[in-house]
């Protein structure tokens, strides 16, 4: 059990916890003031420019492998189609699982409190994004990409048993790694327009819910207890490695033309790639660790992801 002794050493050692309500307060406003309505924000009747690509290609998983160096410009642009369908598919499972999530962090909290108002605007933003990203895979004329049956079933699991930190950190790992992705995304003028604005629209109301989870999970290991914090940090490890391989989709390989196992082992052995993954978990990464979550065997799970050096 922690003792009050252990909950000011840590809250020393995480710095001062920002008032919750405030926190939420802060961020209602900014909601009222930057949320946006895809439906009507994008121009969705536009065709798709047919030399452009449709994710930036040095983020594509075969980039800079033998076999891209083998593939036509033409099937490169069909790859990165296709991946960034696969993106997407992995965006909606993944916005799903937060949406239950956040629903059981407030089940037992204050109604009308703003921490629950601002967790009720978060869904219904996670709403309009996975509807987003659903009419951007049908836009593009790609199939959808679920997650395997063993990660479809995984999570089920972790949203059912999960810690609440745990379910934070989670909330992260998926948010901000792909997050740093949309960000070299938008502003790119390579890139198809409807796609870069599908990723505006995410990056600008994902800043939000990234504040909301990084200030609640600060909060919430200051004063777990023990055998929270300790389960915390292995379901967070698992849940990387999970993520570290869901971001590929074999099927992708398949689907353009591509012998799917030759693909799949050079994207695991591409140090491009792994350099990517790294860079756009860096940020979550050494906040994780400021606040106590890469310790002991979760900290070599995240190794073993290749998320952390």
């Amino acid at each position: 059990m922690t003792t009050t002794t252990d909950f000011t050493v840590l809250r020393d050692a995480l710095g001062p916890l920002k008032d919750r309500e405030r926190v939420a307060e802060r961020l209602l406003e900014s909601s009222a003031k930057h949320s946006f309505d895809p439906d009507t924000e994008l121009d969705w009747d536009a065709p798709f420019e047919p030399d452009k690509w449709f994710w930036p290609p040095e983020l594509v998983s075969l980039y800079g492998t033998p076999l891209w160096r083998r593939m036509s410009e033409e099937q490169r642009l069909l790859l990165a189609r296709h991946e960034a369908a696969a993106l997407s598919s992995l965006g909606i499972w993944f916005e799903i699982i937060l949406i239950q999530l956040l629903t059981r962090h407030i089940y037992d909290k204050s109604l009308t409190s703003a921490h629950v108002g601002y967790a009720l605007t978060e869904i219904a933003d996670e709403c309009r994004h996975s509807k987003m990203f659903a009419r951007m895979i049908r836009k593009a004329g790609v199939p959808e990409y679920p997650v395997s049956w063993t990660h479809h079933n995984l999570a089920r699991l972790f949203k059912t048993f999960s810690t609440t930190p745990g379910s934070f950190t989670a909330t992260l790992l998926g948010e901000e790694v792909l997050d740093w992705m949309q960000r070299l995304t938008f502003p790119d003028e390579r890139v198809q327009p409807l796609v870069r604005g599908v990723t505006r629209i995410h990056v600008v109301e994902e800043a939000r819910h990234v504040r909301y989870a990084r200030e609640e999970l600060r909060r919430q290991m200051a004063v777990a207890p023990r055998w929270k914090a300790e389960l915390t940090r292995l379901s967070a490890g698992q849940a990387a490695r999970v993520f570290s391989v869901a971001f590929v989709n074999p099927e992708v390989y398949a689907n353009v033309g591509l012998d799917r196992q030759e693909a799949l082992a050079q994207a695991r052995q591409s140090a491009h790639r792994r350099d990517v993954m790294r860079a756009g978990a860096k940020r979550l990464t050494d906040f994780l660790d400021d606040i106590g979550v890469l310790r002991g065997v979760g900290r070599t799970l995240w190794r073993d992801s290749g998320l952390l050096a």
